[in-house]
């Protein structure tokens, strides 16, 4: 699939800085950047002319050219942590009306995968303040304590059904449109719950949801404020610099973390369910 735009210096400007500096390629002949995320191309060309290229260049050509009216109101939820060894799992879900979108249409409100640490520093603060929002971090400790009986499929689930309760809990009614970053299909995600007291139905399930709603992209991005906020503070009690991720690397950055730290330490700070725990002990 190919989308081609006709853009200006606002929205490459934009484009370029949502993405890390690792999806930059060289750049074809009269092109001034290239960028390959996610099973797209972009290509911003010296005319200003922007070319999406790829599987996901709807998606992401949705991104900075939307082709249909955003739907107010609405309530977006996702979750950020699950695939790191170290860290909690945070999951965020918030809610969107027309005076609130007003308000944050201005910043740069994509995929938290796409934008660097700097960045999600930067505008979850703002985001926090003005739009209203339920976040649950649910510890290593803890993480590690229900995983025992419970998936982690269904550990998501409750939390993203928590998140809604707690918003109508502060007053907010669930408007028509409630979207999930799709983690396992709708039949799945009410069976996980159906023991819960409350359920919050109608929910829409979709994949790559953070780049088509900006309820979901403010709830990664708030997500993802919120676990690197909890790694820094790991960092600091434990006087090292916790790695992300679940590769080699933080294998090894686990087996030197354990020369000076027991079991219970572990505990404290990571998934013990993670295969990285049986290559360290």
């Amino acid at each position: 699939m190919n989308k081609v735009y006709l853009g200006n210096d606002e929205i490459i400007n934009r484009i370029v800085s949502s993405f890390d500096k690792e999806f930059f390629t060289e750049p074809p002949q009269y092109a001034s950047y290239r960028i390959k995320y996610d099973n797209c191309i972009i290509t911003i060309y010296e005319s200003k002319k922007i070319m999406f290229q790829g599987e996901n260049a709807g998606i992401y050509a949705a991104t900075f050219f939307p082709e249909k009216e955003v739907i107010l109101p609405q309530c977006g939820s996702d979750e950020v942590g699950t695939g790191d060894y170290f860290g909690p799992v945070c999951v965020c879900a918030c809610y969107i009306d027309e005076k609130i979108y007003d308000s944050i249409k201005q910043y740069n409100i994509v995929d938290s995968k796409q934008l660097t640490d700097a960045y999600i520093n930067k505008i979850a603060p703002v985001l926090i303040k003005k739009v209203p929002h339920s976040l649950l971090i649910l510890s290593n400790r803890k993480y590690n304590e229900v995983i025992k009986t419970n998936n982690l499929n269904k550990i998501k689930a409750r939390m993203h059904n928590k998140c809604y309760l707690n918003l109508i809990d502060k007053g907010y009614k669930m408007p028509e449109l409630v979207v999930i970053d799709d983690f396992c299909g709708e039949t799945k995600y009410y069976n996980y719950i159906r023991y819960e007291k409350n359920i919050v139905r109608n929910i829409t399930f979709e994949t790559k949801a953070e780049n088509k709603y900006i309820a979901v992209a403010c709830g990664a991005i708030i997500s993802r404020y919120a676990f690197l906020e909890s790694m820094k503070a790991m960092s600091e009690q434990y006087g090292v610099t916790f790695p992300k991720g679940a590769g080699k690397q933080v294998t090894e950055f686990a087996r030197n973390f354990m020369k000076d730290h027991d079991e219970n330490d572990l505990l404290n700070v990571a998934k013990y369910n993670f295969k990285n725990t049986e290559e360290i002990l």
